[in-house]
């Protein structure tokens, strides 16, 4: 059995559809609150979907049968101010699933964030030695959560000999598709401009408060919901792979280039405006990100990655555009 933390979010159920489809028994272990996101797992085969206070009798119960746990549970909201609740979630926690995956000689795959890497400045090259570790500063207390994490799991490898059977950290980056629908300001730039785009209005983007970024023109590294699945997968069959990897596409594009593959998904002309930031954000705000993927490729994974084009054309038009949208 295969136990996904946080299996009812955005990434935890389209990773959760996959192993059920490739025939692997799942659990989830997530809160699905009162809005819509138990729709994200309504077509699955589940075993259990446990709620995380109950996760330790969870454990106890049924531990022998677990062989993978794969934690995409966490407090994602970059805007999130309460920093003892983060820490409870994303640090605690984690480092709880990994001295249980230790002590039980169980596989472990987590998701760490490219928010790791702060303003960028120190680069984006997913090295694993405190050392390297160190000289990275996050922006906001989520990218920070899983900064300490990252180091944390960098200490256990140092000094200790003894870790779980499988130790993997994936750094996500900007990812975009279908199930994210109950993120709220948190959705992906493609869900919130669809919308706009069908109703032939312009959607507003933010304006560059540097004058190295015209407005619109700031980059990310938008990677498709699908091939991160298919990163996890392959991991997941790879047992004798451990370490912490990037997980973007290697290609930085702009805002403006992917609202700009949403109008042309949805058939109509792109009518873009722009919009000061909010001051809150101006000086915790990324303006690159760009995955360098050779450390994953050295690893042995040699899938392409979908183009922004292709991904967004896939999202619109075989979800958004759908009666259902959901996986």
């Amino acid at each position: 059995m295969i136990l996904v933390t946080g299996g009812a979010g955005f990434i935890g159920s389209n990773l959760v559809a996959a192993f059920e489809k490739a025939g692997e028994a799942v659990a989830v272990c997530d809160w699905l609150g009162h809005d819509n996101k138990w729709r994200n797992l309504s077509k699955r085969m589940l075993e259990d979907i446990v709620a995380p206070e109950n996760l330790d009798i969870f454990l106890k119960e049924r531990g022998a049968e677990i062989t993978l746990i794969v934690h995409m549970g966490a407090i994602s909201t970059t805007t999130e101010t309460n920093v003892d609740h983060i820490v409870e979630n994303n640090l605690r926690l984690s480092q709880k699933l990994w001295l249980w995956c230790r002590d039980h000689g169980k596989r472990f795959i987590y998701a760490s964030s490219a928010a790791t890497y702060g303003d960028g400045a120190q680069g984006f090259v997913d090295g694993e030695d405190d050392a390297h570790l160190s000289r990275l500063h996050p922006l906001n207390p989520y990218g920070w959560s899983k900064h300490a994490f990252d180091r944390w799991v960098a200490a256990r490898r140092k000094y200790s000999k003894a870790a779980p059977a499988q130790c993997v950290g994936l750094k996500f980056f900007n990812v975009y598709g279908p199930n994210e629908y109950h993120k709220g300001p948190q959705r992906s730039v493609v869900e919130q401009v669809y919308p706009f785009a069908m109703r032939g209005e312009a959607f507003q983007l933010f304006k560059s408060h540097r004058p190295d970024y015209a407005d619109g023109g700031q980059l990310r590294d938008f990677i498709w919901v699908g091939d991160c699945v298919k990163v996890i997968m392959w991991m997941a069959a790879h047992p004798e792979t451990n370490g912490l990897f990037n997980l973007g596409t290697g290609q930085s594009r702009s805002f403006a280039d992917l609202a700009r593959a949403v109008y042309a998904a949805a058939g109509k002309e792109p009518q873009i405006a722009y919009r000061n930031m909010p001051e809150a954000l101006r000086d915790k705000y990324q303006y690159f990100t760009q995955a360098d993927m050779r450390k994953l490729r050295a690893a042995g994974y040699t899938d392409a990655f979908t183009s922004l084009e292709d991904g967004v054309r896939a999202y619109v038009r075989d979800y958004l555009m759908a009666d259902d949208p959901y996986v």
